[in-house]
């Protein structure tokens, strides 16, 4: 019995085909895997942020010297002493509590001559200006709150131009708010303090706005792309069993029937 040219063109074995599945199969199996890789730093991290939030206040020599050394301060929890500057504000816009306003960037001037942007905490949008909060913290003060890095450059793209002319900054470039506050370059602290929740006098602004939510959907990541080289390698074998066990078409025969009569 000769075997049809459809058989013989579906027991033709897909080799271009299993080639390209394999290589998109490798590359799901890689991002897998460098989902999972990114799971395990990321629980690193937020450990780590754990544990720093909840040390001791450190002095601001060590945090300096922690600076120099590792770069990365974040999150560490610090106490500064010296006075506000309150003239010199620049102000970050930011949301709080369902409302439009900014985080008060206000230079604090320590015994040394020193200056360190303190994040004072959020004031509604009509209340930028520190004369329409009323009464203000004048003289020397201890501040506690959280050391944060300052940023190498632009986080991204889509974030607008700092808007100098208006005081208002989408992004926090500390050497311009240095400059722009008239604070010369060997006397800036290079990072900046976050406030804690400690009450200022009026109630304004409203300190504690440091907020650690760093995403962690890796795992999910992980199983997507595990999920899909699964999928792919299940396609792949049911159609090379299709392929190698084709089903028998019936054959006809070419015979006249016979008629009785």
């Amino acid at each position: 019995m000769n075997t049809s040219p459809n058989i013989m063109e579906r027991r033709r074995f897909p080799w271009v085909m299993l080639i390209l599945g394999s290589i998109v199969f490798f590359i799901l199996i890689a991002l897998g895997t460098w989902q999972v890789e990114r799971l395990q730093w990321k629980e690193n991290l937020l450990a780590e942020i754990e544990q720093r939030t909840h040390t001791p206040p450190a002095s601001l020599t060590e945090i300096e010297s922690l600076w120099a050394e590792k770069h990365d301060i974040d999150y560490r929890p610090v106490t500064v002493t010296g006075q506000f500057l309150h003239g010199q504000e620049r102000h970050y816009f930011a949301t709080f509590a369902g409302m439009s306003g900014f985080y008060v960037y206000a230079p604090l001037q320590m015994i040394d001559g020193r200056i360190i942007f303190v994040n004072r905490g959020f004031v509604p949008y009509d209340k930028k200006e520190p004369s329409s909060r009323g009464s203000s913290i004048e003289g020397p003060v201890a501040v506690r709150g959280l050391a944060r890095n300052p940023l190498d450059a632009k986080p991204s793209s889509i974030v607008p131009d700092n808007d100098l002319k208006a005081n208002i900054y989408y992004w926090k470039d500390l050497p311009v708010m240095a400059a722009q506050s008239g604070v010369p370059t060997d006397k800036l602290v290079p990072f900046f303090v976050d406030a804690d929740k400690t009450p200022n006098p009026g109630g304004l602004p409203i300190g504690g706005v440091t907020i650690i939510d760093l995403p962690n959907s890796h795992l999910q990541y992980a199983v997507t792309w595990y999920g899909l080289a699964a999928t792919l390698l299940a396609i792949a074998g049911i159609s090379v069993w299709r392929r190698t066990h084709p089903k028998e078409e019936p054959v006809q025969s070419n015979s006249s029937g016979l008629t009785s009569r």
